[in-house]
């Protein structure tokens, strides 16, 4: 594994344990509507390496040990984290827009990052295969990419669990877009499924727009 991707996972480790056992350290690092506001906007990185238990922490880094190195080994290390980084901020800008008007809203976790560095190693890599841990068959990428997507819209629009869903969505486009800058040909080469990407995405600005998300 990369030297880069076990820093990153090290260090959302120990900033996680830290929040577990700190309650005042958790709160002050959290995404937090209100205090971002204020000025507070370290938050809007700082909140995705805190997470709500080790069960939440321990599936964010699996998810990122199994597709970061794809993206380290096309990209590099620098251009990873920046997939990364890029992912954080998208994730966390869509759940500002969205939750504006809340201002006691709170969120944690990587999840936004995450799901950014797995729709740049879709890109990367469609043909590839994944499986859930809920659904015992592969499932070819593209697949997956779409139908997370509309989920995820879905999930936002019925309040489905105590999930960011619009972080996911915002750091699913972050990863779309930063890949776009750093190798477009992997739009070109994967247009149709680009294409039906946006279709959800699209339908949730949409509705966003129009007051019918939420």
């Amino acid at each position: 594994m990369e030297g880069v991707l076990l820093v990153l996972i090290a260090v959302t480790c120990l900033f996680s344990w830290k929040g577990f056992n700190d309650q005042s350290f958790f709160t002050k690092y959290m995404f937090h509507i209100g205090a971002i506001k204020s000025g507070d906007k370290k938050r809007i990185f700082t909140s995705a390496l805190l997470h709500g238990d080790l069960a939440h922490l321990a599936f964010n880094m699996y998810s990122l040990y199994m597709f970061a190195p794809i993206v380290i080994y096309i990209f590099g290390d620098i251009k990873f984290v920046l997939v990364y980084l890029a992912s954080i901020l998208m994730g966390s800008l869509l759940s500002l827009e969205f939750n504006k008007t809340n201002y006691n809203y709170t969120a944690i976790g990587a999840s936004g990052g995450v799901v950014g560095v797995i729709y740049c190693a879709i890109l990367l890599y469609p043909d590839m295969n994944l499986r859930l841990f809920f659904i015992p068959i592969d499932i070819p990428a593209y697949i997956f990419a779409i139908a997370y997507l509309a989920f995820s819209v879905f999930g936002i629009k019925k309040n489905i669990g105590n999930v960011g869903h619009d972080a996911h969505i915002g750091g699913a486009i972050g990863g779309i877009l930063i890949t776009a800058l750093f190798d477009f040909s992997a739009i070109i080469n994967n247009i149709k499924l680009v294409a039906l990407m946006l279709i959800p995405i699209v339908v949730m600005f949409a509705m966003h727009k129009s007051g019918k998300l939420k």
